[in-house]
Order: C-alpha cells, then sequence, then structure tokens
C-alpha cells in the first residue's frame, strides 16, 4: 500500500475499464480513486457496522497534500462521533433505491414492489456499491447478459435509471450511466381474445373458483391485474369500484353494474378484507392466478376492443381503461362523472354477454 503522494497520483494511470482504489499507507482512510476518465479524492471509514464514504475532489484540483490534510481533519470528528451525520458522497444503490421508494408520491404500492422485485433479481450483486462505481461498461453488460428477456433487460435498466436520476437531485453525480445503454425493441403481443367461447369454457374449467372470478371480473371491467387481485370489500360499492391508487398515480372509480356484483358473489364472506383472498399467500391475497392461454392483458386489450366494436368512443373507452388522455383539455378539465361513464360500462358488458351465449 502506497503513500500518496502527489508523485503517485499523477503518474497512476487510468483505467481501461471500472475502478481501482488506491488507499494511503499513512492516513487511514485517504483513498484515491481511478477510472477511465478521472482520478478523485475519498475518506471512507465504517461507522456503526456501515461503509461511510465523503467526497473530498478530484486530483490535481486537490492535491495530495490538500487531500491528506482533509482526510486527517475528517479522520479527527468522525473519531468523536460526526461521522454519523456527515453527508456521503454517493449513496449505494440500496440507499438509493429506499430513498426513491420513501417519495409520498410514489405511483403506487404495484411500482414499489415491481422495482425492489426487479433489483433483488438482476441487480442483487450492485446494491452496497456506491453510484459512482457503478459504470456504463457494468450496465451496458447487465442489460446484455439479459437479452433473452428484452422486456425485463428495458424495464430493470430503466428503473436503475429513475432511482439514479432521482439520488441526482441531491447528490453530486454524473449523467445515469445508461445513456450508453442501444434499449431492445420490444414488440407488444396485442393479444387478444378471438373465440368467447371457447374462453368460457376455460375458465369454467378451472378447478379455483377464486381463480374464475378473477378472469371474469378483468374481462367485464378491463382493470389491470394488480387492481383486480388487490382489490378490497370496503373499496367494492354498489355502483363503483374505488381504486385508491393506480398505475398512473391517482384513485379511480369505475362504474359497475348488476353484472358485476353477480360476478363477485362466488366470493362473498371468503375474507373480510380481500375479495381474491389466499390463506397461502404473504400479502394475504393472490398473487399468481393458474395461468391459461390468455394472459390478463389479454382480458384489458380485449375489453377495449369489444367496447370499441359496440360503438363506444375512444375517448370513452379510454376513461373506463383509466388511460391518462393526450389532451390538456382530457388531462385536466374534463372529469366525466360515473353516470356518464354507466351507459357505456352497460353497453360493453351486453356485447360480452351476447358473443358468450
Amino acid at each position: 500500500m502506497p503513500k500518496l503522494t502527489e508523485t503517485y497520483a499523477r503518474k497512476v494511470p487510468q483505467t481501461k475499464n471500472g475502478t481501482e482504489k488506491h488507499w494511503d499507507s499513512e492516513v487511514k482512510g485517504l483513498v484515491l480513486f481511478v477510472g477511465k476518465k478521472a482520478k478523485t479524492w475519498y475518506f471512507q471509514k465504517d461507522v456503526g457496522g456501515q461503509t461511510k464514504r465523503v467526497l473530498i475532489g478530484r486530483f490535481p484540483v486537490i492535491s495530495a497534500a490538500a487531500a491528506r490534510q482533509t482526510a486527517l481533519g475528517f479522520a479527527l470528528e468522525w473519531g468523536r462521533g460526526a461521522g454519523k451525520h456527515i453527508q456521503i458522497g454517493a449513496p449505494s444503490l440500496e440507499d438509493a433505491m429506499e430513498a426513491y421508494l420513501a417519495r409520498p408520491k410514489l405511483r403506487s404500492d404495484a411500482h414499489r414492489s415491481g422495482l425492489r422485485q426487479q433489483f433483488d433479481l438482476h441487480l442483487k450483486d450492485w446494491m452496497r456499491l456506491p453510484l459512482d462505481e457503478i459504470t456504463k461498461a457494468m450496465v451496458v453488460e447487465r442489460h446484455r447478459s439479459m437479452a433473452k428477456r428484452p422486456s425485463a433487460a428495458n424495464h430493470t435498466l430503466k428503473y436503475f435509471r429513475t432511482v439514479w436520476n432521482h439520488a441526482r437531485r441531491v447528490h453530486d453525480l454524473p449523467e445515469s450511466p445508461t445513456m450508453a445503454i442501444e434499449w431492445y425493441e420490444e414488440q407488444p403481443s396485442g393479444q387478444i381474445i378471438e373465440d368467447l367461447v371457447e374462453w368460457r369454457k376455460v375458465v369454467d374449467g378451472l378447478h379455483n373458483p377464486i381463480h374464475k372470478v378473477f378472469y371474469e371480473l378483468i374481462l367485464f371491467t378491463g382493470l389491470r391485474k394488480t387492481e383486480a387481485l388487490t382489490l378490497e370489500w370496503k373499496n367494492i360499492h354498489e355502483d363503483r369500484i374505488h381504486l385508491p391508487m393506480t398505475k398512473n398515480g391517482r384513485s379511480f372509480d369505475l362504474p359497475i353494474l348488476q353484472l358485476h356484483h353477480e360476478i363477485l358473489a362466488p366470493l362473498r364472506g371468503l375474507s373480510r378484507q380481500w375479495v381474491f383472498p389466499s390463506p397461502k399467500s404473504t400479502s394475504g391475497y393472490v398473487t399468481g392466478p393458474q395461468k391459461i392461454m390468455w394472459s390478463p392483458h389479454a382480458h384489458r386489450r380485449t375489453f377495449a376492443t369489444v367496447a370499441m366494436e359496440a360503438g363506444i368512443l375512444e375517448e370513452i373507452v379510454g376513461r373506463l381503461l383509466n388511460h391518462t388522455p393526450l389532451s390538456i383539455t382530457g388531462q385536466r378539465y374534463v372529469r366525466p362523472s360515473l353516470d356518464a361513464l354507466r351507459p357505456a360500462m352497460s353497453t360493453v358488458c351486453d356485447e360480452f354477454q351476447a358473443r358468450l351465449a
């Protein structure tokens, strides 16, 4: 371990990939980070079982002598306990994720759980790394390694970019390294249920009656999978289903009919809280209904398709699906009432029943 002198810092070569750390032999905690383009001084120490790091500055703007003097000052302050309150130069990915997920205006619980799941599955080995140690080469390689699942690759690294950009608001960070990624082209399947009579046979043949009701409800409402699975009885009203938080970050009320109550009737009394209860699930509700040949989102597309074919205006279909309108007028001013949307819901349900007959 060398003494980090001015001469040493000047002569140590830049790296070809990644970052190398050079620790000082005399001032414990002083470290020079050497990357492809920059050399940066830090002071680092374990405080309360966690590694804390504070940025000193870039070399040669900050000389070796100045860095050593600053590090000695930090060592003295941290020895008195001040390190617990010092601002770290760059947070770990885990800390940055937690800070992002703690936002009061975060879109939904589904977004929270989805982001956590993707990070745990695909970025677990990065969680304790400071953000400024995660390089462009690393994110490009991780994205490439997930090429067999292009949608998951794109979503995971875009989640990473979102967390990085949130941390960048309060930390001295460069542009997200995901700028180096060439995103995979994603083609949505566009699948709809072409044969509703066959769909009825398949759904009626499901062993679990809770799963049967799930598929019936999402077909006759167009609800998203998670919106349906997390439904609570307190939000099922005589004239509407209330969703406290949805994918677009706001609450939503969907008009319902007597038909919807008949669909849900077999589940009444199974749980005081959850519409689709599961005693085996830690959440208390079903998280993975039995798969059939049509995905939950294919049911949502089918709802939209049947609605359009029944003569419902595209704008009204979008309202029933809780899509964000494209126009400023639609986003900020137009708020159609439940009674205004109910005839459209009735028309769609009548069309489904006719096709299922």
